[in-house]
């Protein structure tokens, strides 16, 4: 099967509101992952690792720091024929609105991707963790003839509540769509069929959308110049299913939706596992980055458990339990740091101007810090104590912010020596 004929569009999410704070100052695909990873990464990764080189990354909020890290990272040469553009958000004489919705996002790009000539164009969310080569959806895309296939994942009748759901039959036929169903009475009639479901679920199955779409490009001009829908999974498809040939894709591996700050928390956390759910260095499909050149971290009297260590740290701490570590990240003597995801920095003390009478990049002295999230260019002073709050609890703060009982101490936040919060 040819690949020089698709066309990956990443979606570059609209204001993020549900990760606020960690979305201030930075779009949904921009925020960092797994240490020294940021979520655009991954849907980046998946499509390179699935031989796919032509990639259209569309931005419209905050999105500076996404630009950046993708002219820093995707660069290709003159001979290989990839790319990975980003197409923003523009304002023409035609139309002066902004993107209102994924299908709205795509719609207002048509005019720069309908000269690529693809023959298919596969949608792709920014803000998931996951590993999948595309290959085989593509390939039962094309096989079938469908105007879109949408890839699925069985999951159990307890999940479904969070997630859109497909009703198929046996032929991967997509007949109807069900929304995050709360009452349990609505999920009959959406059983996924035995020849589809997931050997390792025992449970009842049913699809859940992943969002992501494998789109014929005659289809995707078809269904976006007929309606004024502005998003794919609440507006386009459920209405291309009474016209249209819509198909399903199951995908049976890890897959995690980063739509929340306690999702983003957990699933950070489970990567910091013994034996965690994904890995971002398997053999074959690494997931890509921003080569910085960063020297190795250095660890000093510090007993270090359960936790992921990247590049660039110094780490005095007393210990570390179940936590992240980001890039460049600083803990100073005496700390103690659990269950929490220390983003670290952008860069060193004294490398860029300090605010006055701050105290220095990282994690002070003596500090207590459990279920937090400390995001990049923190400065945290001495004696700090950080605990977590119920959950469900929201607050903003000052110094902090709280979601779903998360502590979150935004980007280049400052929380004075002794503080408790």
């Amino acid at each position: 099967m040819r690949r020089d004929d698709v066309l990956c569009v990443v979606l570059g999410g609209g204001r993020g509101t549900r990760l606020d704070p960690l979305t201030r100052y930075r779009c949904k695909p921009a925020v960092p992952v797994g240490g020294k990873f940021r979520l655009v990464d991954i849907p980046i990764s998946n499509s390179l690792n699935s031989s796919l080189r032509r990639i259209v990354v569309l931005t419209q909020f905050n999105s500076a720091s996404l630009n950046a890290h993708i002219a820093r990272t995707y660069r290709f040469d003159p001979f290989g024929g990839g790319f990975v553009h980003v197409l923003a958000a523009e304002q023409t004489h035609t139309d002066a609105s902004w993107f209102q919705g994924t299908a709205d996002a795509v719609r207002r790009s048509l005019v720069h991707i309908e000269p690529l000539r693809p023959r298919d164009v596969l949608i792709l969310s920014g803000d998931q963790l996951y590993r999948m080569d595309f290959g085989p959806m593509l390939r039962a895309h094309r096989t079938t003839s469908a105007a879109v296939t949408v890839a699925a994942k069985p999951v159990p009748a307890a999940a479904t509540p969070a997630l859109g759901l497909l009703r198929v039959g046996e032929d991967a036929r997509v007949t109807d769509f069900l929304e995050k169903p709360k009452d349990p009475a609505l999920l009959r009639g959406y059983e996924l069929p035995p020849g589809h479901r997931d050997p390792a679920l025992s449970a009842e199955q049913y699809a859940a959308s992943m969002g992501i779409y494998a789109f014929r490009l005659d289809a995707l001009l078809e269904c976006l110049s007929n309606t004024e829908h502005t998003d794919f999974g609440h507006d386009v498809l459920p209405e291309m299913v009474a016209t249209a040939d819509v198909r399903m894709f199951p995908f049976r591996g890890y897959w995690e939706d980063i739509g929340t700050i306690r999702a983003y928390y957990e699933s950070s956390l489970e990567l910091a596992r013994p034996d965690p759910p994904f890995k971002f260095h398997q053999r074959g499909a690494p997931i890509f980055t921003e080569p910085r050149f960063l020297g190795a971290s250095r660890v000093q009297r510090c007993t270090v458990e359960d936790s992921l260590l990247c590049d660039g740290c110094f780490l005095d701490a007393e210990t570390i339990e179940n936590s992240v570590v980001g890039i460049r990240a600083i803990v100073r003597h005496g700390s103690h740091i659990r269950r929490s995801i220390i983003l670290g920095a952008d860069s060193y003390e004294g490398e860029v101007p300090a605010p006055a009478n701050a105290p220095p990049l990282g994690i002070g002295e003596n500090c207590h810090i459990e279920g937090a999230i400390i995001d990049k260019n923190a400065r945290i002073g001495d004696g700090v104590h950080i605990t977590p709050k119920a959950p469900g609890t929201n607050e903003d703060g000052e110094l902090c912010f709280v979601r779903d009982g998360v502590v979150v101490v935004p980007k280049n936040g400052i929380v004075p020596p002794g503080t408790v919060l």
